[in-house]
Formats: C-alpha cells, structure tokens, sequence
C-alpha cells in the first residue's frame, strides 16, 4: 500500500472522469467500489472526490448537458509547472484542450492529447497532491496507454515529461514501460488496427478489486457491462468492464495479493 506525497513529474497522480448523470455516477461507483464523496473544485462545474476510507482517490464532474464527449477515466500525470508542460506538448505534436487554469488552491491543471489523440490530464499540485492511497480494494494501480504502436508515441512521452522508456523486448507484443527515477509508472501497448474504431487511442486504468469474478458481476447488477470476462493476466485476474455512461476501466485483482 502506497500514500500520497508530492510526485515527480510524469507520476500519474490522479483519475478524474467526467459524466452527465453525477448522482448516479456517484450510486454506481459507491456500490462498486465503496466509494463515499466530498465536494471538489467547481471550476469546470460541479466536481465531486471519492473516499475510500476517508482519503482522496479518483475524481467526478458533471459534463454540460450539451457537451457530447467520450466518457471516460482520464489519469492526469504529475508536473512542476502545467503551462512549460502544455507548451512542450504543443511543440511535441500534441494538443492542448483545456488550460492550464487553476483549480481552486487544489492545483492547476490543463486537459491534453497526444499526437495519436490518447487524452491525459497535466497536474502540477499545490495543496491537492492526488490520489492518497494506492493498493487496498477500490483504488486506482496501473494506467496503460493503449495505441497504435509505441515508438513514436513513447518518443513524444519521454520528451515532454522525461520518462525512461523501456521496450519488452518481444517480435509478437509492441510494449514498453514508462520509468521515473528507476521505478516503473505506467506502460504503453501498441495493438494498432485492433484498436476500438468508436474509441482510438486511449488510456486504460485499473482498478483493484479483492475478486475479479466477483467485481465483474456486481458491474452487471449496477447497469454496466462486461466487455472482456474475466481472465488470468500478467499482472493478475482482470476483467474489462463499462459503467453504465460508458467509460470502460479494467478490474484487476492483482498477482500479489
């Protein structure tokens, strides 16, 4: 189990995602996860932030009724200033769709894509440093970047936030890892045309949960979907899963526990 401090820069530090339906969004995940929610900053409307057990874990806001975007979990990652951070994403290729505004005396964020269109949020902290705990049930563990290939994608990444990146060395799997000072934070998966032609580029977040199979079910009884069973992965017995907006997440029961 890990607790929040502040991050180095390119650490994800938070997920946040963005619905229409709040109070039911909040049912769902409090019924899931067990999640219980506290109001956040306002500034891009209403925003709420889950507990679990009390500490900060992930974020909800409520989309404009007529903002038609994708719903889904976005991680932000870590950084000592947002605005250097939005301009060497512009100058790598990538987009700038929100920001850098300040959220309140939370922080300040930007809204970004990456060249391939891959959406992540840029957090520089002031008196919110993120999420609080990592590992117990309910937390968020892993965030994987699911793309075309990760070559050039990586090349983007390590110019603008300094990873390290770390290819598997494999002729049939196009993966690498994302490092900060040795330790590794996120990961990159090149599937190419099998991306999901409603959804493209994406980043994935898992989830953890004390039963795969279990968690996988309970989705079904909130009104969510299950769009890839549960199975024994690397990292442990996961499950791909929907809410029911839509924003697709990973379970993730993990091989140490």
């Amino acid at each position: 189990m890990t607790e929040a401090t502040p991050r180095s820069p390119g650490t994800p530090c938070w997920v946040s995602l963005m619905v229409h339906g709040l109070d039911a969004t909040q049912e769902f995940y409090n019924a899931l996860f067990d999640w219980e929610f506290v109001p956040g900053p306002q500034q891009l409307g209403p925003y709420v932030r889950a507990l679990l057990g009390g500490k900060e874990v992930a974020g909800i806001g409520q989309l404009p009724p007529d903002r038609h975007l994708r719903i889904a979990w976005t991680p932000y990652l870590a950084t000592e200033d947002a605005d250097e951070t939005a301009e060497s994403i512009r100058c790598c290729g990538g987009t700038v769709a929100v920001g850098p505004l300040d959220a309140g005396e939370a922080g300040r964020l930007a809204i970004c894509s990456d060249p391939a269109g891959a959406v992540f949020g840029v957090w520089q902290a002031e008196a919110h440093h993120g999420t609080v705990i990592a590992g117990p049930p309910g937390t968020p563990v892993w965030n994987e970047l699911l793309t075309y290939e990760t070559s050039s994608i990586g090349k983007f990444y390590r110019t603008v936030f300094g990873y390290e990146v770390e290819p598997f060395a494999s002729a049939d799997h196009d993966y690498a890892t994302l490092h900060v000072a040795g330790t590794a934070v996120a990961s990159l998966h090149g599937v190419g045309n099998a991306l999901p032609r409603d959804r493209g580029p994406h980043w994935m977040t898992y989830f953890e949960v004390a039963d795969t199979d279990a968690a996988a079910g309970l989705v079904q009884e909130l009104g969510g979907r299950v769009l890839r069973p549960p199975r024994e992965g690397t990292a442990g017995r996961l499950a791909l899963v929907a809410d029911p907006e839509g924003a697709v997440f990973t379970l993730v029961r993990s091989a140490e526990r």
